[in-house]
């Protein structure tokens, strides 16, 4: 199975965190998982507030668990409420399915991981993430 490295997942930290800054964004938190859900690497900005390490990891868990990044998600929390609140269940309440979630592919397209960023606001946030995955020379699916 493809994973995401440490290197990798630190340069999509930086990236990401580097685009929060040309963007002037609220401060942000970064969270990258590996492909079983697990945390590889996380940061949190000067000034962010402590519980965003839960909505990082819950927008990036939400992704890796469900196969779909955070704007698919909150599409389907919109049109199947029922759905998502079932997988939230299962799931121990840890998905939060907004845009900020969002899958990473390799070169031959298998999902290694999942990035979760939050801060601002889950658009904003989602664009930080896909300019970090693009750093790392890996693929983004918001």
């Amino acid at each position: 199975m493809a994973e995401i490295t440490l290197r990798r997942a630190r340069q999509i930290i930086r990236g990401t965190l580097a685009r929060g800054r040309e963007m002037e964004l609220k401060p942000l938190s970064v969270v990258v998982l590996d492909s079983g859900g697990h945390v590889r690497a996380f940061e949190r900005e000067d000034g962010a507030a402590p519980g965003r390490f839960a909505i990082a990891h819950g927008k990036a868990y939400g992704a890796i668990m469900l196969g779909m990044a955070g704007k698919a998600q909150m599409e389907r929390a919109e049109s199947q409420a029922y759905f998502m609140e079932a997988v939230n269940g299962v799931f121990g309440g840890n998905v939060v399915p907004v845009p900020g979630g969002l899958l990473l592919r390799d070169a031959r397209d298998r999902v290694v991981g999942a990035v979760g960023v939050t801060g601002d606001t889950s658009d904003n946030d989602a664009e930080a993430g896909m300019a970090g995955i693009v750093a790392a020379k890996l693929t983004g699916e918001a």
